[in-house]
């Protein structure tokens, strides 16, 4: 099987799946489920914006509730070689805030950030020389890492995006990862729609990526508890890894320990800016919400972020299985 095709075919579809499972139970129901098939395709309205960024609304007016999925085309399979791990970084990263939410100062925050990374950088170059590395010089490197993160955190408004959300009646608030998507998610009063088009736009504008060594450290400890430590964890990443030769779904999502442990911020600034772009997300919005109110939201907030190039599909196929 051609599984990079199999892939491409299932791109954007995650939340219109449901959907799609909903005709093809009509299409076998008399006409009484085909009328009701005809009802809930009268209530789902779609659009694009000029930046590619597409938009599914389904109402639903049954309570004044919203609930609001972006759906990224973008998951493990995504990953540069050595880097497993980096697309699942960001379910950890989604609600840290940005340069104008979860911060005291962003301007030396952001200077905080970048003295970090260059030490970061520095002390993963020294640590890759295995047996020619100059202990004393890695030393000082983690002493300085350790003082770099201690300032950068010192700036970090803790929690105020969820806060934000939390105060405006929030519920439901997540996001997962797979080898094919990354999703975030959540529910708000109808009449907080607006809230949630500031914040999400923001999030893809102005990201910062802060304390993601902290959470690196805390998937490395989900590794050893859901992986390493469960006989369940290990024989689903055994069984994987024998399924798939050359295609990377045989890649754990959660990423490979050795990769984890060299992951860096900068890797996954360049992750972001590759398959985060418009062109590479869909909106879904289900609930008491206005269709037309949707796409005004969508183009006041979301429709100046630049549309980027569509990141190109994964190369590698997986060669006939040899029976």
């Amino acid at each position: 099987m051609n599984w990079t095709s199999l892939r491409e075919g299932w791109s954007r579809v995650g939340l219109t799946l449901t959907a799609l499972l909903v005709l093809l139970a009509g299409a076998a129901l008399p006409a009484q489920g085909q009328d009701l098939l005809r009802q809930f395709e009268d209530k789902v309205t779609t659009f694009t914006l000029d930046n590619g960024l597409d938009f599914v609304v389904v109402e639903r007016h049954d309570a004044p509730v919203a609930s609001f999925a972006t759906y990224a085309d973008v998951g493990s399979v995504d990953e540069p070689q050595g880097k497993t791990g980096i697309a699942h970084m960001f379910e950890h990263m989604a609600f840290k805030g940005t340069t104008t939410t979860g911060t005291k100062n962003i301007e030396k925050e952001m200077q905080a950030l970048e003295r970090q990374e260059e030490i970061y950088l520095q002390l993963r170059r020294e640590r890759a020389k295995g047996p020619q590395a100059d202990s004393s010089r890695i030393a000082e490197l983690e002493e300085q890492f350790e003082q770099a993160t201690t300032e950068a955190e010192s700036y970090i408004e803790e929690g105020e995006f969820e806060n934000i959300l939390e105060r405006n009646g929030v519920s439901g608030l997540n996001a997962t990862t797979s080898a094919d998507a990354t999703r975030y998610f959540y529910s708000l009063p109808a009449n907080k729609a607006e809230l949630f088009f500031a914040l999400e736009s923001d999030r893809f504008a102005n990201p910062v990526l802060r304390e993601f060594y902290t959470e690196r450290d805390v998937v490395m400890e989900e590794r050893r508890q859901r992986t390493e430590s469960s006989p369940t964890g290990r024989l689903v990443e055994e069984f994987l890894t024998t399924a798939f030769k050359a295609h990377p779904y045989g890649n754990p999502t959660i990423g490979h320990m050795s990769d984890l442990k060299k992951l860096s911020r900068t890797d996954a600034k360049q992750f972001f800016e590759k398959h985060y772009s418009p062109r590479n997300l869909t909106i879904g919005i289900a609930g008491d919400v206005d269709p037309e109110q949707m796409r005004a939201f969508a183009e006041k907030y979301f429709g100046d972020l630049p549309g980027g190039d569509e990141p190109l599909p994964v190369r590698t196929e997986e060669p006939e299985q040899i029976s």
